[in-house]
């Protein structure tokens, strides 16, 4: 699907890069923020995996592979097109967010019930899944916008909506099953 021989082909000097469909946008554009900050979320998973093991350290790597679906599903603008294109785009479905859900759901069952917000932090991997939740979520408000300025996958923004919060609860598993969470006092500082 993929051959990179050659990883520096001049083309984007000008400032501006293909999308999937083989249109050229500016880099800036909307569309490649999105893609760019999925991308950027894929790193941050990257990190966290340094400090997974088991069960966890698998379901990042599925996460992994997911946000390279999306990158190449919000690259390729004008989801009504794709019975033309040479090949199937690849596109996120609503069982890859309904995945996530039966995760959240399996993790969050054995969780205390939260009496404050959770500060990031406590464990190291905690500490990154918090990040990772945080550049996420910039991800979604992107696809959110695109959505709503030149239109995309609705299955993609529900993927970043709840890929957060699958890092949220992930986080709080991580911190000894949330008994090491880090917790706001509001005013504690004053």
């Amino acid at each position: 699907m993929v051959v990179l021989s050659k990883i520096y082909t001049r083309t984007g000097d000008a400032g501006e890069t293909a999308l999937g469909d083989g249109t050229r946008v500016p880099k800036p554009s909307l569309r490649v923020e999105a893609y760019g900050t999925s991308d950027e979320t894929n790193a941050a998973v990257g990190l966290a995996r340094l400090h997974a093991s088991g069960e966890m350290d698998e379901a990042l790597a599925r996460i992994q592979n997911d946000l390279f679906d999306l990158g190449a599903d919000l690259a390729r603008p004008a989801m009504e097109k794709d019975h033309e294109a040479p090949y199937t785009p690849l596109r996120i479905v609503a069982s890859q967010v309904e995945r996530l859900e039966r995760e959240i759901d399996v993790m969050n069952a054995d969780l205390q019930p939260l009496r404050s917000f959770v500060l990031p932090g406590g464990c190291a991997l905690s500490a990154n899944l918090h990040l990772c939740r945080t550049v996420c979520r910039r991800a979604e408000r992107l696809a959110v916008a695109l959505m709503a300025e030149e239109g995309c996958n609705a299955d993609a923004v529900k993927y970043l909506n709840r890929l957060s919060d699958w890092f949220f609860v992930a986080s709080r598993i991580a911190n000894d099953g949330g008994a090491k969470d880090v917790l706001w006092v509001p005013g504690a500082t004053r």
